[in-house]
């Protein structure tokens, strides 16, 4: 008996219409740490839940609905209530969360919050060891991915605010196992070098995997022993890691950290109108109080004050000869 071949959506439809028989499946719970949390603008939230061998994504419509989704942050443990459903025109499978209760925090949460702890009492996050950045850079760095999306985004901002200041990008990984020593090399170099006067750490928004090099120590200690202040633009405005609170300043985003690090010309230039107009008007209080002190000074009774003295240190002269 010869079977039909079925086409690739008549396979996902089989694969939906059998799921959605599955007693097991239509009501599943699953606990898992949360990852990759995304808020869509129709309210609609998707995320990851893993643990240490596998994970699932996962799609919670109308989550903004639901106070819960409002406490809800990278790295929590989370218990999921819903079916799984299949979005037959990728062919992928998700769990359609119906109900989400938190249950403590994930593996990658605890390490985090140690970590944070043991530099807070190491002083890494001290306000008064921040450095200043420099009004007006002739040269910055900039640690990233050669090959991201961060690199243009901070090309055409720099551009646009001052094109005369110098960028030299520094490779680095900036996701997987060899990226913390990646980036803390980077770092450690343009000091060695002096390449640069402002180092920009950047890489764009990911998952609490994908930005877990930011979060070791060693890239800790890299931006903390830098002589050269160091801006952090790591993920998103939601994203926050151990090097944001290390470095001496955070930016949001990456293209925000090239607004904070690039005076743009317009600025420059209302500076040094704001400068003139303030130097014009200190040399005309200084010229009126020099004619002020000019004016308290007549000639004739000056004259008259000298011709007075010299007429008494004759007489007294003339005394002193009779006495002798």
């Amino acid at each position: 008996m010869k079977i039909r071949a079925l086409k690739v959506s008549e396979v996902n439809q089989y694969l939906r219409q059998a799921i959605s028989r599955d007693p097991i499946l239509n009501r599943i719970s699953v606990i898992g740490e949360l990852s990759n949390l995304k808020f869509h603008t129709s309210g609609h939230a998707y995320f990851t839940l893993k643990d240490g061998e596998a994970k699932i994504n996962c799609v919670w419509f109308n989550a903004v609905e639901d106070p819960t989704s409002r406490t809800l942050s990278e790295g929590m443990q989370l218990l999921c209530q819903g079916g799984i459903t299949i979005y037959e025109k990728e062919g992928k499978y998700q769990l359609s969360v119906k109900l989400v209760e938190r249950i403590g925090i994930g593996d990658l949460a605890e390490q985090f919050e140690q970590l944070k702890k043991k530099l807070t009492g190491l002083g890494y996050f001290d306000s008064v060891g921040k450095k200043e950045l420099p009004y007006y850079p002739k040269k910055v760095a900039l640690v990233t991915s050669p090959t991201g999306a961060v690199v243009k985004d901070l090309l055409v901002v720099s551009g646009r605010r001052n094109p005369n200041i110098e960028i030299i990008v520094v490779p680095a990984a900036v996701q997987g196992v060899d990226a913390p020593i990646s980036i803390s090399n980077a770092i450690e170099r343009i000091n060695e070098m002096a390449l640069a006067e402002v180092i920009i750490l950047a890489r764009g928004g990911g998952s609490i995997e994908e930005l877990w090099a930011f979060n070791t120590e060693i890239v800790a200690k890299a931006i903390f022993d830098s002589r050269i202040p160091v801006v952090s633009a790591i993920g998103h405005e939601t994203d926050f890691t151990i090097s944001d609170f290390t470095a001496d300043l955070r930016a949001a985003t990456p293209s925000e950290a090239a607004e904070i690090v690039f005076p743009s010309l317009e600025q420059l230039r209302e500076l040094v109108d704001r400068l003139n107009q303030q130097l014009s008007e200190k040399m005309t209080k200084r010229l009126k109080d020099l004619k002020m002190t000019l004016s308290l000074h007549n000639p004739q009774r000056e004259y008259g004050k000298m011709m007075s003295m010299t007429l008494n240190y004759h007489e007294h002269m003339d005394q002193l000869m009779i006495r002798c």
